[in-house]
């Protein structure tokens, strides 16, 4: 049962107030992807001073290569620059910040006060956000950032949605709450781990997070070094640390009424196909919704088979409706579930009805494949012909990266993502 009264109507009218939908993107590729398919805001990060350093992120040409592409599709894009600083970072994130003065981008992503201040300074016409690293989870904390001049604050996950809209009666109108609503839960509070560091000398708080989270762990008694204790879940042990994933594609009315402004969506180490399809639902949903909640009602069961159609390790509500017990971890395994494999998007289309693509895994002619369009229909196309770049017919494509001519039983539209069902033993 719900905290929030899906019916509730409070002073931020549903009709006029939607919410924005923010897609992670984590090369310009995916950014575009993310555009494509439903994006009201991007956020990215720039090759230093993000949280998510093995992520491909974007170099300034391409930075500024995407905010342009952004731009004139009528998107925001959102930078990060949401490490936890040391004195040793802080010349190289003052030149950044010159970077990004001249790039341009619609909001900063910050979570360290001395950067926030160093922000603005250098670029006083750029939006300020306030990360979920700053543990942002009462009313106080938000008036204290909307007093120092930022115009959006990331909701801490530990928040429950009765929370959240206890916040948004406390706060000015004009001040901007942000909430994840799909993705990866961590472990640690407001993300803030220091088990990464601990165990591989890679910092969580500077964006080389190893997801120690993941591993499978035994309990030393400290009297007994080298003497493993396994902590039983099953004979392989546990993964005593493995959440699952949040999804509230089921609550955009709760999420709504709760006072949130903008939805956001964790990867940004993920595919163009998990960005593709986890914003092509939410987008659906929440035009549904914002049309006619029975509209939302009615395609429930279309948004909840094809969210599963990305990568993911089962899902969870998080800290909305309750506080996560044993039932919101998995701790038999630490594997995703992975229904559909990515193969490509259509890049161009040949006057002949050849769709370019840049292969990313291998599948053959004879193959049945689906295209994931833009409209939301989904179409299951044999591959009749594939060809090398130089023409060369070629039975399959089993070199990651290869530019591939396909022709298909049907032609497809550029941007079209082709995917195929996996086959799980």
């Amino acid at each position: 049962m719900s905290e929030i009264n899906d019916n509730k109507v409070n002073k931020f009218d549903n009709k006029v107030n939607k919410p924005e939908l923010l897609v992670p993107a984590g090369s310009l590729e995916v950014l575009k992807t993310a555009v494509d398919y439903g994006a009201d805001a991007v956020y990215i990060g720039g090759e230093e001073f993000g949280l998510r350093a093995k992520a491909h992120n974007f170099s300034a040409d391409d930075m500024r290569k995407g905010i342009d592409y952004a731009h004139a599709h009528g998107v925001k894009v959102h930078v990060t620059v949401n490490i936890l600083a040391h004195n040793y970072d802080l010349e190289g994130v003052r030149n950044y910040l010159e970077e990004l003065k001249d790039l341009k981008p619609d909001a900063l992503i910050i979570a360290d006060p001395g950067i926030f201040m160093m922000a603005k300074e250098i670029v006083p016409d750029i939006d300020i956000h306030i990360s979920t690293q700053a543990n942002n989870t009462n009313y106080e904390t938000y008036m204290f950032w909307y007093k120092l001049g930022a115009k959006r604050v990331v909701s801490a996950r530990e928040l429950s949605l009765t929370e959240i809209a206890q916040i948004r009666e406390k706060i000015p109108g004009d001040m901007e709450i942000e909430s994840f609503i799909h993705g990866a839960m961590c472990i640690s509070y407001s993300g803030r781990c220091l088990l990464s560091n601990y165990f591989t000398g890679r910092d969580a708080n500077h964006g080389a997070c190893t997801h120690p989270c993941r591993w499978k762990y035994a309990v030393v008694e400290e009297k007994r070094p080298g003497e493993y204790l396994p902590v039983y879940e099953n004979e392989r042990g546990t993964y005593i640390f493995n959440s699952k994933d949040l999804c509230m594609i089921e609550h955009i009315p709760e999420m709504i009424n709760a006072g949130i402004n903008s939805f956001k969506i964790e990867g940004r180490m993920k595919t163009a196909l998990y960005v593709a399809t986890v914003a092509r639902t939410y987008r659906r949903a929440i035009d549904d919704y914002m049309t006619d909640p029975k509209l939302y009602k009615e395609h429930i069961e279309w948004y909840k088979d094809e969210i599963k159609k990305c990568t993911y390790r089962q899902f969870t509500t998080g800290f909305y409706f309750n506080k996560p017990d044993h039932e919101t971890q998995i701790y038999d395994n630490n594997t995703y579930v992975n229904e559909y494999i990515y193969l490509g998007t259509v890049l161009d289309v040949t006057e002949d009805g050849r769709a370019l693509f840049e292969q990313k895994n291998k599948f053959r002619v004879g193959d049945t494949i689906e295209l994931m369009k833009r409209d939301y229909t989904n179409e299951r196309v044999e591959v009749i012909r594939m060809q090398n770049e130089d023409g060369e017919d070629i039975d399959s494509c089993p070199h990651s990266k290869q530019m591939i001519y396909v022709t298909l039983s049907k032609t497809p539209d550029t941007g079209d993502i082709m995917r195929v069902e996996a086959i799980n033993d």
